[in-house]
């Protein structure tokens, strides 16, 4: 590696945002991989969300060994996930050349970061640019589970209206994409801070390149192990969430949240939204016409089939 590149490493800050609430069992393997990770300068901030048991404790406890630039714990607003990531995403005092998101249970890969900036050096950095990937799921105890879905599509706003395609724990965005997601995030609360960061840069033509190595263990409960994307009675579970008209409630909140956001969104995207609004309602074959021709597509056949079945009992 040339001296040029070893300065501008030391040169770039990654500001890792971390949700936490009640971590304690696993944060500290969480935090050994952050330590672990090969890009050298990162900030973690931390926003708690009101744990009761030993997290910030063990965070504070990392102070002495966190030697790749600052450690800053704040208190979260106490009202769910998403509002403590919105948080930290509008925080004006948070200040790097590129941001990821951090759960508290995972584990990283050492190149978890590294990856992403090195596609982000390849790019435009006036463009709002997101990077995600896939998953490999691993048990409570850290057993290897499968891994999340492999999608071949490309990443776009027609898909990002009605899939999230990647977790928020994969995510790392440039500078562009921040700016943007803290002027859209200032003005809206969001179902879920990866589904919503993946629709306003998509929205603002930005790009988002997803990843088919799988850059994060993703420690998934016991209680919640259906959800997994490993196995077929997952699929089902969340086709069951489609027809049950889950998605219907989730999607009038991503439009509201677009609506408010509508200088922001360009004109392609703009002309997509205009027809998928109009597909929600009228006749059967109103809405498969304007769905078709809004080009709005799910990562698989069956995903897409399902879509299409939604709109015809009117489940999303």
């Amino acid at each position: 590696m040339s001296d040029s590149r070893a300065v501008t490493r030391q040169d770039q800050r990654v500001a890792v945002l971390m949700g936490t609430k009640d971590g304690a069992a696993y944060i500290g393997e969480q935090m050994e991989s952050l330590l672990a990770q090969s890009w050298p300068v990162v900030d973690l901030w931390v926003s708690d969300d009101g744990s009761t048991d030993a997290t910030l404790a063990i965070v504070e406890a990392w102070r002495s060994r966190w030697n790749k630039g600052s450690l800053t714990v704040v208190e979260g607003p106490r009202k769910g996930f998403a509002a403590n990531f919105r948080s930290m995403i509008i925080d004006p005092r948070i200040d790097a050349d590129y941001y990821a998101f951090c759960d508290q249970d995972d584990v990283w890969e050492p190149d978890r970061l590294e990856s992403a900036i090195r596609w982000m050096e390849t790019q435009d950095a006036k463009t709002p640019l997101l990077f995600c990937s896939r998953t490999a799921t691993i048990s409570e105890a850290g057993v290897a589970a499968g891994y999340s879905p492999l999608f071949g599509r490309p990443p776009s706003f027609r898909n990002a209206l009605v899939q999230s395609i990647a977790g928020g724990n994969t995510m790392l965005f440039n500078r562009a994409a921040r700016d943007l997601l803290t002027k859209a995030s200032a003005r809206t609360e969001f179902v879920s801070h990866d589904w919503w960061a993946y629709l306003i840069v998509t929205a603002a033509g930005g790009k988002v390149r997803y990843e088919p190595r799988p850059l994060v263990r993703y420690r998934q409960h016991a209680a919640n192990l259906v959800g997994a994307n490993v196995s077929w009675k997952a699929r089902f579970s969340r086709l069951g969430r489609l027809f049950q008209g889950q998605f219907a409630t989730w999607t009038d909140s991503n439009l509201g949240a677009l609506a408010v956001n509508r200088d922001l969104i360009s004109h392609d995207a703009a002309l997509c939204l205009r027809l998928f609004i109009m597909a929600r309602k009228g006749s059967v074959f109103r809405r498969f016409h304007l769905l078709g021709k809004s080009g709005v597509y799910r990562q698989t056949l069956m995903g897409t089939l399902g879509l299409y079945l939604a709109f015809l009992w009117r489940r999303i």
